[in-house]
């Protein structure tokens, strides 16, 4: 498209000085020119032709002068127009006001059209630069509008109803959340149903941040209870789902991942724990022991593993709380994480409360301990209770 040039000036003969010097570029479709004698007429043709992106003005016009003319424009706050005021060479004083008043240029009288046609490439250059940032910014604005559904998106697959089993209320506490670092996390919970006695728990943290390791986190969580569902082991779900996810991984990504199931009538539970932080159990009497290191390494990483079943008893009054490094290497001002001696601290001092108090304690003491510095991870906990 062609650069529009609106001419302002009651001299006629400055129409046919103009459309004779720029003729080449009026012929190759680079400029087109409008003209019009005065202020008012300006404003009329500004509104017929809105295109217009460069304005050569008159500064001294019947009916509307050209600074009551740039007045107007300015109200138009259209960072792509750029006005260049025309005027004698002893009219500096206007001059001088109107580059005060924010015209990109200005040319005297008698003008030098090669220096004119300098400053409306210079002008061409600002106005380009304009609209390159004005893409820019509705670009941006897409990609946070787009950013903002994918994270309703992404919270609303997670479960989000507590207590979750209501008929099942009396025989064990659910309750569980994650808060994103970013728009979007990488983290993710789920517990099922498996049978009639019989629920699944996970919770995983992905590596890497942002929209990839959404993404790999929606894949982790779907093949994951997809697999669970089944009924088969965690062990036997989690090689399943590591040969299909290391077999399609992108830039190596991974997951962290600690699947269980636990008999809710006994409290029997059977887990494995795929390179995930070793959930706490914390004891009626405010006792807190740590499960053991994971010996099996992450989900994703490496093809053709056979991961390991591990045993867990869980007696009435007992709370296994599960969390993902989020909340461990939160940091303060300081660069100091919060790490598991003070999360231990957190746990000892529970209440003999339910899963949501206890998740409320957590993150109100990791709240407290970064004061107010930036979130660098996501924090997500996850904890079950036999009451």
């Amino acid at each position: 498209m062609p650069i529009k040039i609106l001419s302002v000036d009651d001299e006629l003969d400055l129409e046919l000085l103009l459309t004779q010097y720029f003729r080449r570029k009026i012929r190759k479709g680079e400029y087109e020119f409008v003209f019009a004698h005065n202020g008012l007429e300006a404003l009329t043709m500004m509104v017929k032709h809105p295109d217009i992106e460069i304005i050569l003005s008159d500064i001294n016009m019947p009916e509307m002068d050209g600074l009551t003319l740039l007045a107007k424009i300015n109200e138009m706050r259209n960072p792509a127009l750029k006005v260049i005021m025309v005027s004698a060479y002893g009219d500096m004083g206007n001059i001088r006001q109107a580059m005060n008043n924010g015209a990109f240029d200005f040319a005297t009288k008698p003008i030098d059209l090669d220096d004119l046609s300098v400053t409306i490439e210079k002008a061409i250059e600002q106005i380009n630069y304009v609209h390159q940032s004005q893409q820019e910014h509705t670009q941006l604005e897409s990609l946070k509008s787009d950013l903002a559904i994918a994270s309703e998106i992404q919270q609303a697959i997670l479960p989000r109803v507590f207590p979750p089993f209501p008929d099942i209320a009396d025989k064990l506490d659910i309750a569980a959340l994650m808060t994103p670092a970013k728009d979007v996390g990488g983290d993710f919970y789920d517990f099922f149903h498996i049978d009639e006695n019989r629920i699944g728990f996970v919770i995983a943290d992905v590596s890497g941040k942002g929209i990839p390791a959404a993404i790999f986190m929606a894949v982790s969580r779907t093949l994951i209870r997809a697999t669970g569902l089944r009924g088969g082991s965690p062990a036997e779900c989690l090689t399943y789902s590591n040969k299909l996810l290391a077999a399609e991984s992108v830039d190596c990504m991974f997951v962290t991942v600690f699947y269980g199931i636990m008999d809710i009538t006994t409290g029997e539970t059977v887990y494995c724990n795929a390179g995930h932080n070793p959930p706490y159990v914390v004891k009626p009497n405010g006792g807190v022991e740590a499960l053991p290191m994971s010996q099996d390494p992450m989900v994703g990483a490496i093809d053709g593993l056979d991961y390991h079943l591990a045993k867990l008893q869980l007696n009435r009054g007992e709370m296994l709380v599960l969390f993902t490094d989020g909340v461990t290497e939160a940091m303060n001002i300081q660069y100091e994480a919060f790490d598991e001696h003070r999360l231990e601290s957190t746990l000892k001092g529970l209440k003999q409360g339910g899963c949501q108090q206890a998740i409320e304690a957590i993150v109100a003491d990791v709240a407290a301990f970064t004061d107010g510095a930036e979130q660098s991870d996501d924090i997500t906990i996850l904890a079950l209770k036999r009451p």
